[in-house]
């Protein structure tokens, strides 16, 4: 005889459900905290956004602080994975550079890029400032690791990786705080206009 299956979820089912609750959330206070930024919003606004209670906020994420480092690693974290994704790529250096930057371009109009780059590190305790700027060290170091890979296959025009990471990173950058979905290219198309016109600047002249 076939047994009823349980009413009860399962710990892999309730690990989703989690993650789910915990993303939800997350994406609710992105959105609040870029429009009305960091200060201005309490998590009492984050909660009502969704029906729930503050009390469930902190149950998933913590304080206020702690949801915004959450939405800030979120946010760094697309970027990292983009640059390993770049990185297994086949090919010369500056084409995979040139992946990794129309996958940054999209992450910054994004709402978790975008709360990345307009939260200003005064808005974070020392610790989690500290960890924050650690992650984007790392970014900043595979962009200048692509860099310095197509200098020395010669797929790029550069004699100051560092300088250049800098220089793209500024320029990509910038969108988290001009673009509007809606408003002309969509995200996807924006972004690879957008390193089009950079790479013209470090890709050897024939």
């Amino acid at each position: 005889m076939a047994q009823n299956p349980s009413p009860f979820r399962n710990a892999e089912q309730r690990s989703r459900d989690r993650q789910a609750k915990k993303l939800a959330l997350m994406e609710a206070a992105v959105r609040m905290f870029n429009t009305r930024g960091f200060h201005a919003t309490s998590l009492d606004d984050v909660a009502g956004s969704l029906g729930v209670t503050k009390p469930t906020v902190y149950h998933y994420l913590g304080n206020k602080e702690s949801v915004l480092v959450e939405c800030l690693r979120f946010g760094l974290k697309q970027l990292l994975d983009a640059a390993t994704a770049a990185r297994a790529e086949k090919g010369i250096a500056a084409d995979r550079l040139r992946s990794f930057l129309i996958v940054y371009a999209q992450v910054n109009m994004s709402d978790f890029g975008r709360c990345v780059i307009r939260t200003p590190d005064e808005a974070l305790s020392g610790e989690s400032r500290e960890v924050l700027r650690g992650l984007k060290r790392q970014i900043h170091n595979e962009m200048c690791s692509l860099i310095a890979e197509g200098t020395a296959d010669g797929s790029i025009a550069c004699d100051d990786p560092n300088l250049l990471a800098f220089t793209i990173a500024g320029a990509l950058n910038w969108p988290a705080r001009w673009y509007e979905e809606g408003h002309g290219h969509s995200p996807e198309d924006t972004a690879r206009r957008l390193v089009d016109n950079l790479a013209a600047g470090f890709l050897p002249r024939p």
